[in-house]
């Protein structure tokens, strides 16, 4: 997943222990493998290189919940931005940057795939996708879901700050949640505690890309707002789903939602 992916979980013996976290590492490995963006053989690159059009049911399950989230978020949660991602990888010119940008900017959106039965079909032969900023929260919910099945009552999961508490700690407290100062990155500006409950952040204050004298958030997006945060999280009752909303008001603070937001 690109980053440091922690399990803690309370058992009453360290081998019912290991099993489940090697049934967890197994799922997150295969997750991986499927719906990475950068390795050639991945289900998502043969997608994007048009090499198939089939989908398997997990797949169309997931493209679909991208689709009805990008309608909820306005068009602001959009998996196919990776049009205009390896522009902001390869390109050093600020120029050449923008005459790019103008040229795919119109073949993004999910509207321009769609899923007919078990295939995708495009409407362009330019737009692709990218789970990236899907399939690792939803790596925490297939997480979660072991832990369940396991009758695990005391857990927390986190995949780079994408975390998951499953019921309290066994001292009856609840897991509290530190949320990182954007501004001076020393330390924490606060706490949130959580049960049962999904909390992501998402923040452009450690990963960007450089062009030229301008530096781009690596939360890309064609409609970003004059005023960004440093960093908004969300907590909500699944990974997936606080995911989408705290990238989505990264682009606009002012998206309607129902979830307990912090905004820093």
């Amino acid at each position: 997943m690109s980053t440091p992916c922690e399990l803690s979980l309370f058992t009453t013996t360290k081998s019912q222990a290991d099993g489940i976290a090697k049934a967890i590492l197994s799922e997150t490995k295969r997750l991986e493998k499927k719906y990475s963006y950068y390795t050639s053989d991945s289900l998502l690159s043969q997608i994007n290189s048009r090499q198939t059009q089939l989908l398997d049911s997990e797949t169309k399950e997931l493209l679909s919940r991208a689709k009805k989230y990008y309608k909820l978020t306005n068009g602001l949660f959009d998996i196919t931005v990776a049009t205009l991602k390896e522009l902001y990888r390869n390109l050093q010119n600020e120029e050449q940057l923008q005459s790019e940008l103008k040229r795919l900017k119109p073949f993004v959106g999910c509207e321009h795939f769609r899923i007919q039965r078990d295939k995708i079909v495009f409407d362009n032969p330019y737009t692709k996708i990218d789970l990236g900023g899907f399939v690792k929260e939803y790596s925490v919910d297939r997480a979660v879901k072991i832990l369940k099945k396991h009758k695990i009552q005391s857990a927390l999961v986190n995949y780079g700050g994408d975390i998951y508490a499953l019921g309290k700690k066994p001292n009856g407290e609840k897991f509290s949640i530190g949320i990182k100062n954007p501004y001076t990155l020393n330390g924490f500006i606060t706490n949130v505690e959580i049960e049962d409950e999904a909390l992501t952040t998402s923040a452009s204050y450690e990963r960007n890309y450089t062009i030229g004298s301008q530096t781009y958030s690596h939360i890309i997006s064609t409609d970003v707002k004059s005023s960004v945060p440093s960093s908004v999280s969300v907590v909500s009752s699944n990974c997936v789903e606080s995911g989408v909303y705290s990238t989505s008001m990264m682009i606009d603070k002012d998206l309607v939602t129902t979830h307990k937001v912090i905004i820093l």
